[in-house]
C-alpha cells in the first residue's frame, strides 16, 4: 500500500500543504475533500509522479500499480477493440480476449467493439477509458472528478463499479452523495494539513467541527494562562523576594507553544432575490417541440404546468436535448412549435453555460455584477461579491483571470442581483466545491419562487425535485413525482426499468377463496374511504362549473345585446361579471384537475394490491 510521510508542497510562495502523512490499508476506499485550490489534484499528481514535492517521501511498494481515470477523452484508433489494445504490453499485444472480457463486463456488445470510439456517448467513452485502465490491472485507482460530464445512468453504473472494485481507491468528487455511497473513509486537506476518519463526509464534518471547538477552547485557556503568567512576571521580577519565583514562571512561559487562531474558511452563503408574484402557476408549457433538423426532433409534445414554489428537474442522457429544452424556455432559442405561457408577473433569472461564456472578460467582478441593475448601489454590490467569496480587493479582479469555478460564482452573483420568481439553472453545480453545492441547495430550498434545473446530481434530485422531465425512450416525458418515485415506478430502461426484486414482491400468495374475498372487501373499503373526499370535490367542481358556465352564457348574451343597443353601463356591468365568472371557473378547473390526479394516484396505489388477491 502507498505511504506518504511529511509531504509538503508550495506554489509561488504559497503553501498548499505541509507535513502530510497517510498510510493506506488494503481495500480502503477514501474520499478526498477540500476547498477548490486546496491541493487535492496536486496531491494526486505527486503520487503519480507527474508533479514534484518540496519535502517528504512517497513510498509505493514494488510492482504495485496505480491507475488513474483521465477526464480528457482522446482516441486515436478506428475501433474500440484497437483503442483499448493500445495499453497492452508487448507480451500481451495480441491478447484480444483480455480486452473483450473487460469491455463485455462494462456493457459493450460484440458489434460495439468494431465501432469508432467517438461514436459513443460521453458515458460510454468514459467506460472505454476505464477498460484501458483495467487492462493494466491496477492495484489502486486515483479518480479525480470522474463524475464530471457523466449523465445519471453512467453515474449510477460508475457508483456500482467503484463499490465492487477489489483494490484501493482515492476519489475526488464534488458530489457528496456519490462519494458517501462508494467510500469507506473520508480524508480532507484542511488548513494545509491532512485529516482522515472512518465514515462519510457528514461524520468528517462533525469530527472536524468538534476538533476545532476543542482546539479553540484549549487556545483560549492557554491565552488566559499566558496573560496571568505575563502579569505575574511583570509585577514580581523586580522584587528581590519574588524574583526567583518570577524567573521560574518565565521559564514556564517560554516553554508554552504558540497556538494560532484557526484560519476561517470562506463559505458560500446566500439567498436568491425573490420577486413577489400573485401567480399560482408561473409557467404553462403546451406541446413544446424542438429539432435542429426538421426530421429529427430532440423532443416533442412536452407539456406541464409549473406551480410557484415548485422545482422541476430535467434529467436523462447527455446530448438528448435537456439544455436545449431549458434554453427554449429561457428564450435563448427560437420557439419552433408549441406554447409557452408565462404569468404576466413572472420574471426569470437564467444560469447556463452560454451565460457564463457571455461574461465580459474585460470587466471586473464588481462591474459585471453591478451591470445587472441600475438600482444596485456600491454597498449592495460589494455585499453580493462578498457572499460569492470575492471580498475586498478580490472584487476588483478581472473576469479574464478567473477560473471556471470563480466564473460560475460570478454568474450566481448576477442571478442573486436579479429580482426573479423563476430560476432556470443548467448544471449549476459544475465547478463548485462540495460545501458551495450544499449552500446552493439550501438557497434553492428557501427560494419562494419556481425552479427548473438540468442536473446529473442524484443528491440535488432527491433533495429538491418535486417533478421531472425525463429524456428517455427516444423522447421527453413529464413525471409528476420525486426522483425516487420515478425509480420505483418506471426506472431507467438501461437498468431494465423497475427492478426485478420489486416485481417479485407482487407475486400472488396462495390464499383460500374466503381469505381472498375478505382481503378484497377490506381493500375496496379502504380505497373508497381514501377516494371519498376527492370524489366529493370532483362532483362539486363539475356541478359548479356547469352552473357558472350557464351564467357565463347568459352574461355573454346580455353583453351582446347591450353592445348592439349601445347601452354602455350594462356593457361595463356585464364585462365585469364575465371576468369574475371566468376567474371562478378557472379556479374550479384547477381544483378539478388536482382532485382527478389524486384519484388516479389512489387507483395506481391500490392496483398492485388488488392483483395480489385476485
Amino acid at each position: 500500500m502507498i505511504q506518504l510521510t511529511n509531504l509538503s508542497k508550495s506554489f509561488g510562495g504559497q503553501t498548499l500543504f505541509k507535513n502530510l502523512n497517510l498510510k493506506m490499508n488494503a481495500n480502503q476506499k477514501i474520499g478526498l475533500i477540500g476547498r477548490n485550490g486546496s491541493g487535492k489534484s496536486t496531491l494526486f499528481k505527486i503520487i503519480l509522479g507527474e508533479e514534484s514535492h518540496d519535502s517528504g517521501d512517497v513510498s509505493i511498494p514494488k510492482n504495485y500499480k496505480i491507475g488513474t481515470l483521465r477526464q480528457h477523452l482522446v482516441f486515436t484508433e478506428p475501433t474500440v477493440r484497437e483503442e483499448c489494445s493500445l495499453v497492452l504490453s508487448e507480451d500481451e499485444q495480441y491478447n484480444f480476449y483480455k480486452i473483450e472480457k473487460i469491455l463485455f463486463g462494462l456493457g459493450f456488445t460484440s458489434e460495439d467493439l468494431e465501432k469508432d470510439p467517438m461514436s459513443f456517448s460521453g458515458g460510454y467513452q468514459i467506460r472505454i477509458n476505464l477498460a484501458k485502465l483495467l487492462a493494466t490491472e491496477p492495484n489502486m485507482l486515483l479518480l479525480d472528478e470522474p463524475t464530471n460530464y457523466l449523465d445519471l445512468i453512467s453515474l449510477r453504473w460508475l457508483k456500482q463499479f467503484i463499490c465492487s472494485f477489489e483494490g484501493e481507491v482515492i476519489l475526488i468528487t464534488h458530489d457528496r452523495e456519490f462519494m458517501d455511497a462508494v467510500t469507506t473513509h473520508t480524508m480532507g486537506i484542511q488548513r494545509k494539513s491532512l485529516q482522515i476518519i472512518q465514515g462519510n463526509t457528514k461524520k468528517y464534518d462533525e469530527t472536524l467541527a468538534l476538533s476545532d471547538e476543542t482546539y479553540e477552547k484549549t487556545r483560549q485557556n492557554q491565552e488566559k494562562k499566558r496573560k496571568e503568567l505575563e502579569e505575574f512576571v511583570a509585577k514580581n521580577k523586580a522584587r528581590a523576594s519574588t524574583a526567583a519565583l518570577a524567573q521560574s514562571k518565565q521559564k514556564i512561559l517560554d516553554k508554552m507553544e504558540e497556538m494560532d487562531s484557526l484560519e476561517s474558511e470562506n463559505n458560500l452563503a446566500f439567498n436568491f432575490n425573490y420577486k413577489e408574484t400573485p401567480a399560482k402557476i408561473n409557467l404553462r408549457v403546451k406541446n413544446l417541440a424542438f429539432g435542429y433538423k426538421e426530421d429529427e426532433k430532440l423532443f416533442e409534445e412536452v407539456s406541464f404546468a409549473l406551480e410557484n414554489g415548485k422545482t422541476l428537474a430535467i434529467i436523462g442522457k447527455n446530448g438528448k436535448g435537456k439544455s436545449t429544452l431549458l434554453n427554449t424556455i429561457a428564450g435563448e432559442l427560437k420557439l419552433q412549435k408549441g406554447e409557452l405561457k408565462f404569468h404576466p408577473s413572472t420574471t426569470m433569472a437564467h444560469f447556463g453555460q452560454t451565460n457564463i461564456e457571455r461574461l465580459n472578460t474585460k470587466n471586473s467582478i464588481i462591474d459585471e455584477i453591478s451591470s445587472v441593475s441600475l438600482k444596485l448601489g456600491i454597498a449592495q454590490t460589494r455585499s453580493i461579491c462578498g457572499t460569492m467569496m470575492f471580498s475586498g480587493e478580490l472584487a476588483d479582479k478581472k473576469i479574464s483571470v478567473l477560473s471556471g469555478g470563480e466564473r460560475s460564482r460570478v454568474m450566481l452573483g448576477k442571478i442573486i442581483a436579479t429580482e426573479a420568481n423563476l430560476l432556470l439553472l443548467d448544471e449549476p453545480t459544475n465547478h463548485l466545491d462540495m460545501y458551495s453545492i450544499d449552500s446552493l441547495c439550501t438557497a434553492i430550498e428557501e427560494f419562494k419562487g419556481s425552479t427548473i434545473m438540468v442536473t446529473h446530481s442524484e443528491m440535488l434530485l432527491r433533495r429538491l425535485a418535486s417533478a421531472l422531465i425525463i429524456f428517455h425512450k427516444g423522447g421527453a416525458e413529464y413525471f409528476d413525482g420525486s426522483y425516487d418515485e420515478f425509480l420505483e415506478k418506471i426506472g431507467w430502461e438501461e437498468e431494465g426499468g423497475v427492478v426485478q426484486s420489486k416485481q417479485k414482491q407482487l407475486t400472488k400468495p396462495k390464499l383460500s377463496k374466503a381469505e381472498i374475498k375478505k382481503q378484497r372487501s377490506a381493500l375496496i373499503q379502504a380505497r373508497s374511504k381514501e377516494n371519498a373526499p376527492h370524489k366529493k370535490e370532483l362532483d362539486f367542481c363539475e356541478e359548479k362549473i356547469m352552473e357558472l358556465e350557464e351564467e357565463l352564457e347568459a352574461e355573454n348574451e346580455k353583453l351582446m345585446k347591450a353592445s348592439q343597443s349601445g347601452d354602455n353601463s350594462t356593457m361595463i356591468e356585464a364585462s365585469q361579471t364575465i371576468g369574475k365568472l371566468q376567474l371562478k371557473i378557472d379556479n374550479l378547473f384547477e381544483r378539478l384537475e388536482v382532485a382527478s390526479e389524486t384519484l388516479d394516484k389512489i387507483e395506481e396505489k391500490y392496483e398492485p394490491l388488488f392483483s395480489l388477491v385476485s
